[in-house]
């Protein structure tokens, strides 16, 4: 799911979003191992990653917004009621970054959570239209960013890389101021360029130009595609876009040409199992595609969208992914290199973090009966 800042409320289901239904259990021994494992993490929201803890201190610099503050009170308002519930919980936290030093405390504190979770890097999709478009000048946005973002590597030991992401479903407009705080303010952190936001109703090729305006730049394509529509989304990303990764691509199982092509061409997809379930793209986490996928031998890393709107993180999204695969530490350490690969880190920086996963791999098997 993208930041859903200017998604209409209406046609969003009125019962409760399915619930993320168990999938099979992971041993204990493993769900350790995933906690300290080393991991990379692909498709993960800026905004949608403000957990409680950050909101309750937006929220406390805050107080006119009428968001909750106290940490026991932020848990009920958490509890979505059904998915346009949740959109309007969103709207208010995106409400509540209002200047560049929210931008900076969110930006920071993301990371802090990353680093409780041994990620070493990730690539944040950042959606600067929805900020800039509240009044939060650019310039004054991108620094607040960087400056996080280079705090973030040199205390906690977290890498941010930026994706800069179109929300759709504001128009040719947000695409283009998108595109040109990518292209002509480009930050240091920047790598990628990004489609999010409602697929329905938002073809993908109107995006075309600003795409090639961006990848003329040497950014990469990752737009989001085939969560809640059909593989055809997918296709259209993959031509129009140039996508090089795609953004969930749950859809894709549906047809085996698209899944012999996204194999045949390395294209990985950026798998969010609990996401799926909580936006309704896939029923329970039993039904998820993920093992076709493999199966066909596509390319998935595992992430975690907007994790505590959607109550995980990554661990729970790997011990998930490890339960429906049936993986072992040895699998579960080749889903984490695989991120790496996928990745837009530099040669010598993915050797390092897929040594760092192998000597993980390797004390645990030393300790392990």
């Amino acid at each position: 799911m993208s930041d859903p800042l200017h998604a209409p409320l209406s046609g969003t289901p009125s019962a409760a979003p399915a619930q993320a239904a168990p999938a099979p259990s992971v041993p204990d021994g493993l769900a350790d191992f995933i906690a300290g494992l080393p991991k990379a993490e692909l498709h993960v929201h800026h905004v949608g990653s403000a957990s409680p803890r950050i909101v309750s201190e937006l929220a406390a610099r805050h107080p006119e917004a009428g968001v909750p503050s106290d940490p026991e009170a932020l848990a009920g308002y958490f509890t979505f009621t059904d998915f346009a519930h949740f959109i309007q919980v969103y709207l208010s936290v995106v409400g509540l970054v209002r200047d560049a030093e929210d931008v900076r405390l969110l930006t920071y504190e993301v990371a802090r959570d990353m680093a409780r979770q041994s990620v070493r890097y990730a690539e944040l999709t950042v959606t600067p239209y929805s900020s800039v478009a509240r009044g939060i000048p650019d310039g004054a946005f991108l620094e607040a960013i960087e400056d996080a973002r280079t705090a973030a590597e040199r205390e906690l030991g977290v890498v941010l890389r930026w994706i800069f992401d179109i929300p759709g479903e504001a128009g040719l407009a947000a695409a283009e101021e998108t595109t040109r705080l990518a292209t002509t303010m480009a930050p240091d952190g920047l790598v990628g360029f990004g489609l999010g936001g409602p697929e329905i109703g938002v073809p993908r090729p109107q995006f075309k130009p600003y795409f090639d305006r961006a990848l003329a730049t040497g950014l990469h394509s990752v737009p989001h595609a085939g969560e809640t529509t059909g593989p055809e989304t997918i296709w259209d990303a993959l031509t129009s876009l140039r996508a090089e990764r795609i953004g969930h691509g749950t859809s894709a199982a549906r047809d085996p040409r698209l899944l012999e092509h996204l194999a045949e061409r390395g294209i990985p997809l950026e798998v969010c199992p609990t996401s799926n379930v909580a936006t309704r793209a896939i029923d329970t986490l039993a039904e998820h595609p993920v093992g076709e996928m493999v199966k066909a031998g596509v390319t998935i890393t595992v992430n975690s969208d907007d994790p505590p709107m959607f109550g995980t993180d990554l661990n729970t999204e790997y011990g998930i992914v490890a339960g429906l695969l049936g993986l072992d530490a040895a699998g579960v350490a080749e889903l984490a290199r695989a991120a790496v690969r996928a990745s837009f880190l530099d040669t010598a920086a993915k050797s390092r973090l897929t040594e760092e996963i192998d000597a993980h791999l390797t004390a645990w098997q030393r300790r392990t009966p």
